[in-house]
């Protein structure tokens, strides 16, 4: 296992990783890329606990995802299994499980700002946190062509990776109105969504 999280991981986080793992006795699967979510957790119906994370995250956005989805087992076990998924006892947790990653030994010093920030109140994914989001995708191994919706123009017409188009709106506080051109119906769209940009 050490090997294998040594592929996955900054290398400063491998050892303490390995401890979270075995003290939580979960079973790690490293999957291919599912496109709606960067990993999982499941409590199995023999009772075992497995944890699935997305092989193609760059090190420290698998890291993120390790710990979240360890700070899920960590926190239903403390607090019992009617908690919220991402209610107040798994932030707690989330935040005293990943505070001895966010150094600079384990994560590039222009990230520690950003991380730190987040942390304060951690969302249910680090994807609806958009400066970290970004931040995190250029350390990717390979760069993507698509575009993020904040960046397109008024009025752009663009592809999620579902194959629908949709064509961007106004900003309404936090997110974009876009409308589903087959439809005509008004979606709500995260600013860092990934998109394929066809016409501005």
């Amino acid at each position: 296992m050490d090997d294998i999280l040594k592929k996955y991981l900054p290398e400063r986080a491998v050892a303490s990783c390995l401890e979270l793992i075995q003290n939580t006795e979960v079973h790690l699967k490293i999957v291919n890329e599912r496109v709606t979510r960067h990993g999982d957790y499941r409590r199995m119906p023999d009772g075992r606990h497995q944890i699935t994370v997305n092989a193609t995250l760059n090190k420290y956005r698998f890291l993120i995802t390790l710990v979240h989805e360890i700070a899920h087992l960590a926190a239903f076990e403390k607090y019992g299994w009617q908690i919220k998924p991402h209610g107040k006892e798994w932030k707690h947790t989330f935040q005293h499980l990943m505070l001895p990653f966010i150094r600079p030994e384990v994560f590039p010093p222009k990230l520690l700002p950003l991380l730190a920030r987040h942390f304060r109140n951690p969302k249910a994914s680090s994807s609806t946190d958009a400066q970290l989001s970004v931040a995190l995708k250029s350390y990717d191994e390979q760069q993507s062509d698509k575009s993020y919706v904040f960046e397109l123009p008024l009025g752009s017409v663009f592809r999620l990776y579902n194959g629908k188009i949709y064509k961007k709106g106004n900003r309404r506080v936090k997110r974009y109105e876009c409308v589903e051109m087959a439809s005509g119906k008004m979606y709500l769209f995260q600013p860092n969504a990934e998109v394929e940009l066809i016409k501005s």
